[in-house]
């Protein structure tokens, strides 16, 4: 993004581990007959925010961060759908913010197995970073992981809901295919837990002007999922969080403006240098 710093690939496919969890649950909501069954479309992002801000609209967002958070399970996709995406529009939305409680257990996470106690801590700083963004999946994912470890499956499985169905309102608003239908995520990285999701990793980032990301991927050699793996890459729409932003930060364009009109000192000219005439 052309004011953001960019998220590297490398770290992305150091933390990004765990969101296969989600992949099973998702092609279950893509069969036919799925009560629960995913419907892509465009959103309407201004409609999203109006609806999400209106206090007599069904999907105003305390009201659907009330119902999220005591695990209603009679949460419908759209509901998910607005809670996802309405989030760009509340007042404490930035793409970029980082959770202080998120880096706390990096080491912890990279080892293949945990004790209780570290476990315990896992569990501990995920659940912090998550008061304090909802919407981290990546949390979420180690979250589900360890307290299956630690044998807590009913947590889990409350979690594991909750990430499924965050991802699909994801995947309901396009297919990834090419700029028209790019998918629209709240946070950049989300951009890596779909393509892993699909069973892929990304190799590149690219920005598209006014507000696109393309990543190029390759299949996941870990990835053992029955599923075609023949994309050369995927769209994502970025407009929004790029112009919140901006707009939360806008010492960022005032140094970009510095360094465009930093110009040289002017260099006179020595006689001996001009051209014969």
């Amino acid at each position: 993004m052309k004011y953001l710093k960019r998220i590297t690939i490398s770290l992305s496919a150091f933390l990004l581990t765990l969101l296969p969890l989600a992949g099973a649950s998702l092609q279950r909501d893509d069969n036919a007959g799925s009560k629960r069954k995913i419907k892509v479309e465009k959103p309407d992002l201004e409609a999203i925010r109006k609806a999400t801000l209106d206090p007599e609209s069904p999907y105003y967002f305390p009201r659907l961060k009330a119902k999220y958070e005591i695990n209603d399970t009679t949460m419908t996709s759209e509901e998910f759908r607005n809670f996802y995406l309405g989030y760009m529009f509340q007042e404490d939305y930035d793409p970029y913010r980082v959770s202080p409680y998120s880096g706390k257990t990096d080491d912890l996470r990279a080892k293949p197995t945990h004790t209780r106690e570290e476990i315990d801590t896992i569990i501990k700083y995920a659940q912090l970073t998550l008061e304090d963004n909802p919407l981290d999946l990546r949390q979420m994912s180690f979250l589900v992981h360890v307290l299956k470890e630690r044998r807590k499956d009913m947590r889990a499985k409350i979690w594991e809901y909750r990430l499924e169905h965050l991802l699909g309102a994801i995947k309901s608003t396009g297919t990834g295919e090419d700029v028209e239908n790019a998918w629209y995520v709240v946070y950049p990285m989300h951009e890596y837990d779909m393509v892993q999701l699909l069973g892929y990793e990304a190799t590149d980032a690219q920005f598209i002007e006014p507000g696109t990301d393309y990543l190029t991927v390759r299949p996941d050699e870990n990835d053992t999922r029955k599923r075609d793996k023949s994309a050369k890459g995927f769209y994502f729409n970025v407009e929004i969080p790029q112009k919140q932003y901006e707009l939360k930060h806008p010492e960022i364009l005032e140094t970009d403006d510095d360094i465009v009109t930093d110009t040289l000192p002017e260099v006179e000219e020595n006689a001996d240098d001009l051209p014969a005439q």
